[in-house]
């Protein structure tokens, strides 16, 4: 009985995966994982496009803003200059202006922006898409309000 048990989730997992990578067979791995990063390409790439979701419900509740984007036709790496422009596939990061305030930061981490500490109220964040010379590329910007909320105590160290 214990073996039927066991049996029973293996069988279903093995049909699963034979049916998934059925979808995959004939294609190869460049049609998968797109070109290598070692041969030019033989065509202009197509534009970098930026794709910004709205801050999370949950930490926004809590006054943290956490902002997931994600990068189309570009990757976000942290290396700079115009000899950077010459790399296939394309490089880049992100700038983030808060609330239209006349400085900005990079970011070339790839991870979800996060805000912590913003008063209640309404802000709004700019993300913008840029190349390895900070020119920028594409743009989106959110705009959300933190509810009020109790302030979280900084621990010292």
């Amino acid at each position: 009985m214990l073996r039927k048990l066991l049996l029973i989730p293996l069988l279903i997992f093995t049909s699963a995966t034979c049916a998934w990578s059925e979808g995959l067979t004939g294609r190869s791995a460049a049609d998968i994982v797109g070109l290598a990063a070692v041969a030019p390409l033989e065509h202009p790439q197509p534009p970098a496009k930026l794709i910004v979701d709205a801050p999370l419900a949950g930490p926004l509740r809590k006054g943290a803003v956490f902002i997931q984007y994600r990068a189309e036709n570009l990757r976000i790496e942290p290396v700079f200059g115009p000899e950077a422009l010459k790399v296939t596939p394309r490089i880049g990061h992100i700038h983030v202006v808060l609330d239209n305030n006349p400085w900005h930061w990079a970011d070339a981490s790839g991870e979800p922006v996060i805000l912590v500490g913003l008063p209640a109220g309404k802000h709004k964040v700019t993300i913008i898409l840029a190349d390895p010379t900070h020119q920028p590329l594409d743009s989106k910007t959110v705009e959300f309000t933190v509810p009020p909320h109790a302030a979280a105590p900084h621990v010292m160290h």
